[in-house]
């Protein structure tokens, strides 16, 4: 009879962030060959969440196989002056060995200053006994900076409230995030438009040319016009995720865009980038009724967006990708821009295949270039399960 040990039992958070959820580690808590990047950190979290799955499902894992709730974080102590935390996000695919590093988590980006907080990662006088705190967080992925501001009842974070999030069943506690010159400089040009154009004639190879903005803010996004592929932006998940070709058409266009943004080198390289970039389509608004039954008005919204996560249609919109949507509507001639309306906004209200959400851009015109100086949303995040997640030790 063959011997086999028993599993490993890692300290762990369960933790639901805007409209994602995932698990959550210290990275003290991690075994240590898993505590520097690598094959062993991803082997790791690869079977935490119970992938690669062929048949779709993450039975054995803790996810959920859907983009939003494949996740993982690792939460460490700052590596860079005036931080709290060092925050290090890895979208786990579901049907493959593969965990991407590439990115953000714009939604779970809510769950860290919480997670921070009852970790002990912020020291005890900060921590008011009612307020609100800010916690400094490092982007590892991206570095970039993060304010969360966490709101505290009797010393703890606050985690009940009523602040509703479209896409998310119960109302919670809001807790306000800033996104600190959000603008990723990866890519060609160093600009928040790597091309250097707002709107850009994109060959997609099979397809044709469409009119394109591509844009580095919050996450690399490639946005085009919904009239353009056949859609009106008010679809939901199945007529996106249940047509083959329409899935097909989208990953072509998001490579093509990856190229021109100078983000991979040959199209083969999208395989292995599938968090960045995202593809979004861009309406103008148009009355519609969300998954959730909600009639969505069209005086309601200034624009209506749908984008794609790890090749699917994703259920509301990525928290970085609003940030994307925010930024680009802030900025005049713009594909999201020109179906907002146009003109000078630094806030637009959207909406999603879920409802809606307001997210706000600072934009600055300077020596040329478009600038962008931070981001704002609300949204909320909870504790679901705390304590430790259980992993085979092969």
């Amino acid at each position: 009879m063959t011997d086999f040990p028993p599993q490993r039992r890692i300290p762990a958070t369960y933790m639901r962030g805007g409209t994602s959820k995932g698990v959550f580690f210290r990275l003290q808590d991690l075994p240590p060959e898993a505590q520097a990047p690598g094959p062993a950190r991803d082997a790791l979290l690869l079977r935490v969440i119970g992938s690669p799955d062929p048949y779709g499902k993450h039975t054995d894992g803790m996810g959920g196989a859907t983009s939003s709730t494949s996740k993982c974080v690792i939460i460490a102590p700052a590596s860079v002056p005036d931080h709290d935390v060092d925050y290090l996000y890895g979208q786990v695919s579901i049907d493959s060995a593969f965990v991407d590093w590439s990115g953000n988590c714009g939604n779970l980006s809510t769950a860290v200053g919480p997670f921070a907080i009852a970790n002990g990662f912020l020291p005890a006088g900060r921590i008011p006994d009612n307020g609100t705190v800010t916690v400094r967080i490092w982007q590892a992925n991206i570095g970039k900076t993060i304010l969360a501001h966490v709101p505290i009842t009797d010393g703890q974070v606050q985690e009940t409230g009523d602040f509703e999030v479209d896409g998310v069943t119960f109302p919670a506690a809001e807790i306000v995030l800033e996104f600190l010159d959000p603008s990723d400089d990866e890519g060609d040009g160093g600009s928040m438009f790597p091309t250097g154009n707002l709107i850009d004639e994109l060959e997609v190879p099979g397809i044709g040319t469409m009119q394109s903005t591509m844009i580095t803010a919050g996450i690399p996004t490639v946005f085009v016009n919904a009239d353009a592929l056949g859609y009106d932006g008010t679809e939901l998940q199945p007529a996106i995720n249940d047509d083959k070709t329409a899935l097909a058409k989208l990953e072509a266009i998001r490579v093509a865009g990856a190229l021109r943004m100078g983000l991979i080198k040959t199209p083969e390289e999208a395989a292995t980038r599938q968090h960045t970039p995202k593809v979004a389509f861009v309406a103008p608004p148009k009355a519609y009724v969300a998954s959730s039954g909600k009639t969505i008005a069209a005086d309601a919204i200034d624009l209506n967006v749908r984008a794609l996560s790890m090749g699917k249609l994703h259920h509301a919109m990525m928290g970085t990708a609003s940030v994307a949507i925010a930024t680009a509507a802030a900025v005049p001639g713009t594909l999201v821009n020109l179906a907002a309306g146009g003109g000078q906004r630094d806030a637009v209200r959207f909406g999603h295949p879920s409802g809606t959400l307001r997210v706000g851009a600072s934009v600055q015109h300077v020596d040329g270039q478009w600038m962008v100086t931070r981001a704002v949303m609300s949204r909320s995040a909870r504790v679901l399960m705390e304590g430790w997640v259980r992993v085979p030790q092969d």
